[in-house]
């Protein structure tokens, strides 16, 4: 029996190859829980001394549980889910993969924005119900000159730019925490979010989700936008209030949206922005592609062996004293 334990709590990948054979070198064994709540976690974790995580809540309750942890890896962009206060207490660095997924997400944006800009899902219903009627998509307008606003000027909007820049879009953000030289050298017009609100004819949201950014879209939000404007979200559903959108959306206040994530997903049968002619839903999949997968497992399973083998993590989260 090796002499460590990684734990993982949950997982959505096909297989955890790319991350046991990384600990491989470490002669550590892998092993997932049963089911991603508290018990079965630590079940596995008690006595890990690292803990892998993908959406599974790691709370104050169970982290205190972890008795030999010494890191836990996220595998994904987010640490929302993990309780950073309980874990620096606790002595246990926090790793996880900011550089992960940003062509597809930054691609999924791009993608849904055009979409529904051209109104492509409702011309294809339109054929494939028999229908060839082209009047009945308009109006749609031309992208070149259009304003995107983005929501966050992070490593995966900053990736989404030049593909904007590419439509001929002029881009501006919001985002109170990042370096001014970085939207010089993008050409990214930094404005306040009221400014952006008022003036942008898609917006993009890119932000973490904590108590301040919470339904930062409601309904006063949305009021504030341009008339026939477009919203994008590949970031947290909870940054968008739904039901205020879906008012939104009935009054005519916005001309569409395009969700890949969503507060409660799956959503219910009765999700007030099913079936509407204006609005995409994907299944929370732009961070999706298999190239994608095996950098995020490899990536993170790394830091966290680093950090086992005494070494500095490249991508630490929390500040151990």
């Amino acid at each position: 029996m090796s002499k460590i334990l990684i734990a993982v709590a949950d997982s959505v990948f096909p297989d955890l190859a790319p991350t046991e054979r990384v600990f491989s070198r470490l002669d550590a064994t892998v092993q997932l829980a049963r089911a991603p709540t508290l018990d079965a976690i630590l079940e596995v974790a008690q006595k890990a001394d690292g803990l892998m995580v993908t959406f599974a809540q790691l709370n104050a309750e169970l982290i205190q549980g972890l008795e030999r942890c010494r890191a836990i890896g996220r595998f994904g962009i987010g640490v929302d889910n993990i309780d950073l206060d309980a874990a620096t207490k606790a002595g246990i660095q926090v790793c996880f993969v900011p550089d992960y997924c940003l062509d597809e997400v930054s691609d999924h944006a791009m993608t849904l924005l055009v979409a529904l800009a051209r109104k492509i899902p409702y011309s294809n219903s339109l054929v494939q119900g028999n229908r060839w009627e082209g009047k009945a998509v308009a109006p749609i307008y031309r992208l070149r000159g259009r304003t995107i606003g983005l929501i966050g000027l992070g490593k995966i909007p900053q990736t989404l730019v030049p593909k904007a820049q590419a439509f001929g879009l002029n881009v501006m953000a919001y985002d109170p925490f990042v370096e001014k030289n970085i939207a010089t050298a993008l050409n990214v017009e930094m404005v306040d979010f009221e400014y952006l609100l008022e003036h942008s004819d898609y917006i993009s949201i890119h932000a973490p989700l904590t108590p301040d950014t919470r339904h930062m879209f409601n309904a006063d939000a949305f009021k504030r936008m341009k008339a026939g404007a477009l919203l994008i979200n590949t970031a947290r559903g909870p940054l968008v209030d739904e039901a205020a959108l879906a008012v939104a959306l009935d009054k005519g206040q916005l001309a569409g949206a395009a969700l890949d994530v969503l507060s409660d997903e799956p959503p219910s049968a009765d999700f007030v922005l099913l079936n509407r002619e204006n609005v995409i839903l994907t299944p929370h999949t732009a961070y999706y592609s298999e190239d994608a997968l095996l950098d995020l497992q490899t990536k993170a399973a790394e830091d966290v062996a680093s950090v086992l083998s005494g070494k500095e993590p490249r991508y630490p989260v929390n500040k151990l004293s």
